[in-house]
């Protein structure tokens, strides 16, 4: 691996874990209580390399498929990787996404509950869970209705016997994402959800003034992709 590459990935981690911290304290809480999650979807291998030299263990895929064909083999090397699923799932790929996944954060629609309920008893593991809230209810992002969150949370402890950890949003590019932040939150808190996933490369330290526990960072760790 090229040491270039190796020393420009290693500080820009560092840079966003000291900007995460410089956040945290500034908002009165502790960085240990923010995890950074490292999106890696469409990533090169040898950026995926370079990043798992520095130590990170937490990576976020949009596609069932290209998670499967990056990390199958790299959990043998790497007991300690922790996957998450970030973009949306087709409820027939469900099965294929317990099966590798710690955590799935796009849970959002009764179907696909079902779907996971399944194959968590064919396969007898569960992953953790996310809700994906679409808080700016734009047609093209997947997600539920902030009005129709609660009643959705119910009924996925209720029919399907989850306990989601959190919520998870992705807000409109040109609103402040400050606004549906706080607007998670209060979702979360009224239904006793202690976890919030928000924040990408453009907004990570906003999250973290607004309460994200974990925050999903692409292009200011890797560089733009090719």
């Amino acid at each position: 691996m090229d040491d270039e590459l190796r020393k420009t990935i290693a500080a820009a981690r560092a840079d966003v874990l000291a900007r995460i911290a410089a956040a945290a304290k500034g908002a009165g809480r502790d960085p240990a209580s923010i995890a950074l999650t490292a999106v890696s979807k469409f990533q090169p291998e040898e950026r995926i390399e370079a990043m798992l030299g520095t130590g990170q263990r937490m990576f976020g895929e949009n596609r069932v498929q290209e998670a499967q064909d990056r990390w199958t083999a790299r959990r043998a090397t790497f007991g300690d990787l922790e996957l998450h699923l970030i973009g949306p799932l087709q409820t027939n790929k469900a099965k294929d996404a317990i099966a590798l996944f710690d955590v799935i954060e796009t849970l959002d629609r009764p179907k696909l509950a079902g779907a996971i309920a399944d194959a968590v008893s064919k396969l007898g593991r569960k992953p953790r869970l996310y809700v994906q809230v679409n808080t700016g209810e734009e047609d093209q992002k997947a997600g539920v209705a902030p009005q129709d969150a609660d009643a959705f949370i119910a009924s996925v402890r209720r029919d399907y016997g989850f306990e989601p950890e959190g919520l998870m949003c992705i807000p409109p590019e040109a609103e402040p994402a400050g606004l549906h932040f706080a607007l998670l939150g209060k979702i979360a808190s009224r239904n006793g959800l202690s976890k919030l996933s928000i924040g990408m490369s453009a907004d990570y330290e906003t999250a973290v003034m607004f309460g994200a526990t974990s925050v999903r960072v692409g292009s200011a760790l890797f560089g733009a992709r090719g």
